[in-house]
């Protein structure tokens, strides 16, 4: 890419030039899948540790297009090196304090002390721009996302007579503020402001001998405070001591008025979406770096818009580990496959043994690819999906009058309806509050369907007869510890679905099979 062409392209590290301007995250509802993937688990947890930024409509909003996942994949690959992280983190962090210092000044009282909170603002978004343009620029990132930024950095703060006018004007204005000098005559309840005379100046060491009771004050204060603490703001006395100061410099504080006025909304556009974007990969990496030192593995997957050979391995339910880390506890991996017409994985197995966190894993795993992000796994190949429908068992809802069949039949329905076949669908344990006979002939028509569809779909179930329904249907199953049946493994493999072979082993161990049975009542 050329790095002119890039600076002059350049909107987004999330969205490529072509998409940036027509695309808009806030505002988009939370995906219906969302809670049976316990994707919302995740992106809470991640939201509430980047409060001021807003950062789950990001994740709400997937993409469609190969080359704008890889653009993203590839800023992500670049923040992955520590010295890149450490200055994009360092942008964010000094734009945080520039928003909550322009934030602030809505709760400030007096005009100067406003005028000088924007000043010290300017000046850090200043500083914290031109930083990151060097520090960029002699990172040499390798992304299309990062390399488009440094270009427009350079563009921006070498060329633009805003910022640069900007940057000339904070520095000289607060050179002059230094300047300021006065001094304060206090007699008899009166405070007299005049111009600094050279006399010896007592404020250190009278800061020093009063020291130890400005810490007695800070610890009560919390007690005596009535909404003042965290908020710096001049006192009436201090206000007009300022005003009075203002009086004897007027030339310089007709110069901060003036740049108030001039530049009371100094901040990029392209600059402030900038520090909120950045946060997007910076809060999927310190939210994946527990789980990589475990270690777990994360993988950058191929993704496809044609072929919908699947391929994971050693994948796993993200929400599940990143518990199951916090605890201590070992976290189980699983690989999944389809290649040629494969397009359905029935899952089968015993209760409790892996077949929903199976699911949710295969979800998982395509809606983090679709964001353009890292997944779960040493290595992936998905596909990219245009809409993810998920059915799980719900309670019954006393406000829609329906029972669980009737739930079960117009959910599934409604998914059928708007699934195509470009559509990914999870289903977890359809029908189970009906009779077998029922379960079996609703179940096949719903293969039917799936298969009709040409959709990739996972469908877990105890309806071992759907596990070979047609050639686009694998059947995979929830493993059980072989030498003692009543434990699982909670790895998912792909078989032959075992009938009742759990039940049967189950009954050998405790000896309540029917030879065992006539045996112990025999005379």
């Amino acid at each position: 890419m050329n790095d002119a062409y890039a600076g002059a392209n350049f909107r987004s590290i999330l969205w490529r030039a072509d998409a940036a301007a027509a695309t808009s995250d806030d505002g988009v509802a939370v995906p219906d899948c969302f809670h049976d993937l316990n994707l919302d688990q995740v992106v809470d947890a991640i939201a509430a540790e980047w409060p001021e930024e807003n950062l789950a409509p990001f994740f709400h909003v997937t993409l469609h297009d190969i080359a704008a996942v890889q653009y993203r994949q590839a800023v992500l690959r670049d923040l992955e090196r520590p010295a890149v992280q450490r200055s994009v983190l360092a942008f964010v962090q000094h734009m945080r304090s520039v928003h909550a210092r322009l934030a602030g000044i809505e709760k400030l009282h007096y005009r100067h002390e406003k005028e000088r909170a924007l000043l010290t603002a300017a000046d850090g978004y200043c500083s914290a721009v031109q930083n990151l343009k060097q520090e960029i620029e002699s990172l040499d990132p390798a992304s299309a996302g990062l390399r488009g930024l440094c270009a427009y950095l350079v563009k921006y703060t070498t060329e633009s007579v805003e910022f640069m006018k900007l940057a000339s004007d904070t520095h000289e204005l607060l050179s002059a503020l230094d300047a300021v000098h006065y001094g304060l005559l206090i007699r008899s309840g009166s405070v007299t402001v005049r111009k600094d005379a050279g006399e010896a100046d007592f404020s250190v060491e009278v800061e020093d001998i009063f020291a130890k009771f400005q810490q007695d004050i800070a610890q009560e204060a919390p007690r005596n405070a009535r909404g003042r603490i965290g908020i710096n703001s001049l006192n009436h006395i201090e206000a007009q001591i300022l005003d009075r100061v203002a009086l004897l410099y007027p030339q310089t504080f007709a110069t901060l008025d003036a740049f108030c006025a001039k530049h009371e909304l100094f901040a990029d556009p392209v600059i402030e979406r900038l520090a909120r974007e950045a946060c997007f990969y910076l809060a999927w990496l310190r939210y994946t770096e527990p789980l990589r030192r475990v270690p777990l593995p994360f993988c950058y997957p191929v993704v496809d818009t044609e072929s919908k050979a699947t391929v994971c391995e050693d994948g796993f339910d993200l929400a599940l580990s990143v518990k199951l880390a916090q605890e201590h506890r070992p976290v189980v991996r699983n690989s999944v496959t389809l290649c040629g017409a494969e397009r359905i994985i029935v899952v089968s197995g015993p209760n409790h043994g892996g077949k929903t966190t199976f699911a949710r894993m295969f979800g998982q795993l395509h809606w983090l690819a679709a964001l353009g992000l890292s997944v779960p796994g040493a290595r992936a190949r998905l596909f990219l999906f245009d809409r993810l429908f998920t059915h799980f068992e719900k309670e019954e809802d006393i406000a829609t009058l329906r029972g669980k069949l009737q739930d079960d039949l117009v959910r599934i329905h409604q998914i059928l309806k708007q699934a195509t076949p470009r559509s990914v669908i999870v289903l977890n344990e359809i029908f189970a509050s009906t009779t077998l006979n029922d379960a079996v002939r609703l179940g096949q028509r719903i293969m039917a369907r799936l298969s009709q569809l040409d959709a990739l779909s996972v469908c877990v179930t105890f309806l071992t007869e759907l596990a070979d329904f047609n050639e686009k249907t694998v059947s995979a199953v929830a493993m059980i510890e072989p030498r003692d049946p009543a434990l699982r493994t909670f790895k998912v493999e792909r078989r032959p679905a075992d009938g009742l072979a759990y039940a049967l082993a189950i009954a050998n161990k405790y000896r309540v099979t029917r030879a065992a049975l006539l045996q112990r009542i025999a005379p």
